[in-house]
């Protein structure tokens, strides 16, 4: 499992820069050159989304389609990437002639924490079969998503790998109806990755009294990484590492004052 930092108390040890997507704003987001960038720069973990073509790859995209992330026309209108092979995904330059890699890509590519936030649920028995090849990297890695159900198929087939629930905000009453602490349990989650909207130091007290490694997102100034460190997070996701690795030791600097 991913190390726990939290005090007995419930504030954060450390706080974790997580590339998002690598680094997104520096280099073409989701690649193998990302990745490797933002290690470079420190990040402590990256975030990136996972999705499956049509012929049962597991492939490292945000969204259902090309469409945003081609560098061109001819990587456009060719539909969602669950309908193409990965042959004909590979082939789309993204940026800078780079293309879409595996999950396996990724893993072999990569040193740091991982947050792996599951995109399609179909993607789950791919995953976990990637994943269970490569066992030494099982403890850097956590099983993220939005949907419950996909971290469900995550719980069954791979138990031993951290999880954890992504929110816009808190109650999030229309996704989570019967709450968000009921769906933490129910997976057996060991994280919540919340958005701003309804996040207060008591929620984040509770919550990591409860067990739970907490993260705000997203970051994108020094104000929300000095948010982040008064509410005793774990860490938060910056499309740009350089600049949230200062913003966080400029937020540290001025906490010591």
């Amino acid at each position: 499992m991913i190390p726990d930092t939290t005090h007995p108390h419930g504030r954060s040890d450390t706080y974790a820069v997580v590339g998002h997507r690598g680094a997104k704003d520096l280099s073409p987001e989701n690649t193998l050159e990302s990745f490797r960038l933002a290690e470079e720069i420190g990040v402590h973990e990256l975030e990136f989304d996972v999705r499956l073509s049509a012929d049962g790859v597991a492939i490292v995209l945000h969204d259902a389609t090309l469409d945003r992330t081609a560098a061109n026309e001819a990587g456009r209108g060719l539909g969602p990437v669950a309908e193409l092979t990965y042959e004909q995904i590979r082939a789309v330059d993204i940026g800078d002639g780079r293309h879409v890699p595996t999950l396996g890509e990724v893993l072999a590519a990569t040193t740091v924490a991982l947050q792996v936030e599951i995109k399609a649920v179909e993607a789950c028995e791919e995953i976990a079969r990637v994943v269970a090849g490569r066992p030494h990297d099982a403890p850097r890695i956590r099983f993220t998503s939005f949907q419950p159900d996909a971290l469900r198929r995550m719980h069954a087939l791979a138990p031993e790998i951290s999880r954890g629930l992504i929110t816009h905000g808190y109650p999030d009453a229309e996704r989570h109806p019967d709450g968000i602490e009921n769906v933490l349990a129910e997976v057996e989650a060991d994280a919540f990755y919340c958005g701003w909207d309804g996040l207060t130091d008591e929620l984040v007290q509770r919550m990591q009294a409860a067990g739970y490694q907490m993260g705000g997102w997203p970051v994108r100034s020094l104000d929300d990484v000095r948010r982040g460190l008064t509410l005793g997070f774990n860490g938060g996701t910056v499309d740009d590492p350089q600049a949230g690795i200062a913003w966080l030791a400029q937020a540290r600097e001025a906490i010591a004052r």
